[in-house]
């Protein structure tokens, strides 16, 4: 009997050490990444120096003030966002069933947009400065969910996919269309500063913004891996879930506030980030092989820390001294998975 029970598990062993390597990989790759992130710029350091600032914060000196004020909390942040927005685009998938949905094509990161813009160039903001850099955090929540809310109404009366994402692509012009409209009329002043927002950058990321990523994106990134079972159900259904003991309303709830509010916390910090929510999962999907989301969450978030950071450094080293908006590099990533999908969708149809 021996014989045979270990030729069973002998495949799941090898899927299951697979996974591992892929995961030490990953880690491995976003490390990388990461210290050629703090490494490289206009000023390059040796990676000795480099570790010698990161080992003496309290130090002086030029390498000392550029790594931690000025690199390693961009460093962090893009990570941190990457991650978020990449577990923001698998909850909406899992969701939605849909594997073309997102943050960004569902209008929800421009939902987020809106409302900063409302901050950013009118007088509003002005009445609430007391609540800054929470402000800009607080308007992109607002505006994703009530994005999300929209967008979920017209998905309980429609259930073709197509349909909702042709709703989800026309949210976002109309957020795009207010926007313009605020651009027009505000004051030259703040059309620098929010053009320059709008572009995506983790450009000029402070240690208090990087805590409030840390603290409250960390907090959502451990709730959505505790739902990871709920997920699993969801997949296979709501009649299923239900079955299975889910409470398909709550977690139905708390599948959108999550997603919406991971999305919106990257969009106040760094502008909104094109394609990672929608792109990455699909790449999780096919590096893990799998399906389940207590893999899928960790995987996705290492993967969106590892493709974010990359196109950082690409942003901001390929025409250096000029930085390249970071959603411009992103698309490069996302748009010819989006195709494929749509490609395939189309064949087996």
């Amino acid at each position: 009997m021996s014989a045979p029970l270990s030729a069973a598990h002998s495949p799941l062993l090898a899927s299951s050490s697979r996974r591992t390597g892929v995961f030490a990989v990953l880690a491995v790759l976003l490390v990388v990444f990461m210290i050629l992130n703090l490494r490289i710029g206009s000023i390059s350091y040796p990676t000795s120096e480099l570790l010698n600032a990161l080992l003496h914060p309290g130090a002086s000196g030029d390498i000392h003030y550029i790594v931690w004020n000025i690199r390693l909390p961009r460093t962090l942040s893009a990570a941190l966002g990457g991650a978020f927005l990449a577990v923001s685009g698998l909850l909406l998938q899992v969701y939605f069933r849909n594997p073309i949905v997102g943050p960004f094509i569902l209008g929800i990161s421009s939902g987020s947009t809106v409302m900063v813009s409302i901050v950013m160039l009118t007088s509003i903001g002005l009445g609430f400065s007391g609540f800054a850099p929470y402000l800009n955090t607080l308007a992109a929540c607002i505006g994703a969910y009530a994005v999300t809310a929209i967008i979920v109404a017209i998905a309980v009366r429609v259930r073709s996919g197509v349909t909702l994402l042709i709703a989800g692509l026309m949210m976002g012009y109309l957020c795009g269309a207010f926007t313009s409209i605020l651009t027009a009329l505000a004051e030259k002043e703040s059309i620098k500063g929010f053009v320059l927002w709008q572009m995506g950058s983790f450009s000029g990321m402070k240690w208090v913004e990087v805590w409030v990523m840390f603290i409250f994106g960390g907090a959502m990134l451990v709730g959505a891996y505790l739902m990871s079972k709920p997920l699993n159900a969801l997949l296979l259904g709501e009649d299923y879930a239900a079955s299975m003991g889910v409470n398909i309303r709550r977690c139905r709830l708390l599948l959108l506030f999550l997603s919406s509010s991971l999305a919106a916390l990257v969009t106040a910090m760094a502008g909104p980030v094109a394609f990672i929510g929608l792109a990455v999962p699909h790449m999780a999907r096919l590096s893990l092989g799998t399906s389940d989301n207590r893999l899928l969450v960790p995987g996705a978030c290492l993967l969106g820390a590892l493709v974010t950071s990359l196109c950082d450094l690409i942003a901001r080293m390929w025409l250096s001294p000029v930085e390249l908006p970071l959603s411009a590099i992103t698309a490069f990533f996302g748009a010819p998975i989006v195709i494929y999908l749509l490609l395939k969708r189309g064949m087996k149809s």
